[in-house]
């Protein structure tokens, strides 16, 4: 993930098993878009795998910085994910009104043929993620409206490893099947994060994507990477929690819900 001014720019734990799960961040690059001719899936990226990153932080959620928020559909955490798609994109056929006040950022939601996922619950999903008041709308001058066609400000795609590494690679970068990228008016978010999340943040599935997108997004509308503030504090949705939290607590949210931007020193 790297940070742009003008327009650069992913468990529920049962009462008797938790699911551990590793990833390697929210995304490290640019990337141009396209659409892969390949077709069919093969082999799948299954959970536990070896872990590369530092020891997983620990969510706590307290009466004042909660983490977790209501949605619409609760997700499960899958043991896998495919490895590869068909390379093309379905868009979601949802659209909805902004959400917040100022300039309104219209987007879509796109997701990769051949995977087990709804493009009209996925982009339902992140609907909620940018219309919560906890997210990016509580700047007061920003605002995000869904839409299936006409006009973007930006497109979310959620694709197989093997497809972001494609897309990414094509400009040079290396995803190695792990991370996200991100590039002129598309967000790539890779399908191995949104559905088996970070070992950096042990809260639920749902929160782990609202930090997807909302770090994302934040690279957006003008915001770069942030460190910890300070062991014991929530960390910043921009920081690259992923890396290491530092002493922080992981955190889905730019915002508490007292209407308080969660910062950090910046960092490269």
């Amino acid at each position: 993930m790297a940070a742009s001014r003008t327009k650069s720019r992913a468990a529920i734990a049962g009462p008797l098993v938790i699911l551990c799960v590793i990833a390697l961040g929210c995304g490290a690059a640019y990337a141009w878009h396209t659409s892969r001719d390949s077709g069919g899936s093969s082999g799948a990226i299954a959970t536990p795998l070896t872990a590369t990153s530092s020891p997983v932080g620990r969510a706590a959620p307290d009466a004042a910085h909660p983490v977790s928020s209501p949605r619409a559909t609760p997700s499960t955490r899958p043991t896998a994910v495919p490895k590869s798609g068909t390379g093309r994109f379905t868009t979601a056929h949802a659209s909805g009104k902004a959400a917040g006040h100022g300039e309104v950022r219209r987007y879509k939601v796109e997701v990769e043929g051949g995977i087990d996922l709804s493009a009209t619950d996925a982009a339902n999903e992140i609907s909620s993620i940018l219309a919560d008041p906890r997210g990016w709308t509580a700047d007061g001058h920003d605002a995000f409206r869904l839409v299936s066609s006409g006009p973007v400000d930006f497109v979310i795609k959620i694709a197989t490893p093997d497809t972001v590494d494609a897309i990414c690679g094509a400009a040079g970068l290396q995803t190695e099947g792990e991370v996200n990228c991100d590039v002129g008016a598309t967000v790539v978010v890779n399908l191995k994060r949104w559905e088996l999340g970070s070992p950096e943040f042990s809260g639920p599935i749902d929160d782990y994507r609202a930090l997807i997108i909302n770090h994302e997004v934040g690279h957006r509308i003008g915001h770069g990477h942030e460190g910890c503030p300070g062991p014991g504090k929530l960390a910043p949705v921009m920081m690259q929690q992923i890396k290491g939290l530092h002493g922080c607590i992981a955190n889905a949210w730019p915002y508490d819900r007292h209407g308080h931007y969660l910062s950090g020193p910046p960092t490269a």
